[in-house]
């Protein structure tokens, strides 16, 4: 064979290489080990356990920019913020014995700019690992979107299920923005759905119990006895980091 041609199979190679998106199992999954008269020993890539938790990030709802939220990158800078990250690490650590009971849930309310949502997606990021289906829900942007809808029962329904029925809801911002009587309506659809059926909820507010209460008790008193091992109130413009 004549250099040119040997020159030519190399890139030929090459260029099937480049191909893989994952070298080490040219994306079968599998790591494949031979055995000497045995048969070869399949390992798992680690590129495939990667692939799954991207596609449960994207199912969930969860964007890009917050995929890498994470206890370990947050920034304890109060007394309140260190409280915070070791209320929402202990939930973690108990969630599998008390995900089934009443008290299954976690709030985390009160001063905006306290690192609530940092800390809520990344109980949800841990979860996910786990395989522990969590769907994010944007209170202002799902609510307008769901009263915007009303009149088309189907997606009004298909929209709230999706959000009453999933194995862990983070419901971010609750009661952000002007709130109506529609608003009630909708939430109380969503929040009495899990407290019966004993679904746990992340719930992260600018506002504390008490005003939770004063918007609607029914709705208020739900999400406290289901958060109520696990409640962070944080009050004080000293918990805003972006007043540091």
């Amino acid at each position: 064979m004549s250099k040119f041609q040997s020159g030519n199979q190399e890139k030929e190679i090459t260029k099937e290489t480049n191909q893989y998106k994952c070298n080490l199992c040219k994306d079968t999954g599998y790591i494949i080990t031979p055995q000497p008269d045995r048969q070869p020993i399949m390992t798992p890539c680690k590129c495939s356990e990667n692939d799954k938790v991207r596609r449960l990030w994207q199912n969930s709802g969860i964007n890009s920019d917050n995929i890498g939220k994470s206890f370990s990158n947050f920034d304890e800078w109060s007394t309140k913020s260190k409280e915070m990250k070791y209320k929402a690490k202990e939930y973690y650590k108990a969630f599998n014995a008390i995900r089934t009971d009443r008290r299954n849930s976690i709030l985390l309310c009160g001063n905006p700019g306290s690192g609530k949502t940092h800390i809520a997606l990344a109980l949800a990021n841990n979860f996910l690992k786990k395989n522990i289906r969590v769907v994010y829900m944007p209170y202002r942007d799902i609510v307008t979107s769901l009263k915007q809808n009303m009149i088309d029962e189907e997606y009004y329904k298909k929209t709230l299920s999706k959000y009453q029925t999933c194995e862990v809801l983070l419901l971010d911002d609750l009661y952000k923005g002007k709130v109506n009587e529609t608003d009630i309506n909708i939430m109380f659809e969503l929040i009495n759905y899990r407290y019966l059926n004993h679904l746990p909820l992340i719930v992260s507010t600018e506002f504390t119990v008490e005003k939770l209460l004063s918007f609607d008790e029914a709705i208020g008193s739900r999400i406290y006895e289901m958060s109520k091992d696990f409640i962070v109130e944080i009050e004080g413009t000293e918990n805003n980091y972006r007043l540091r």
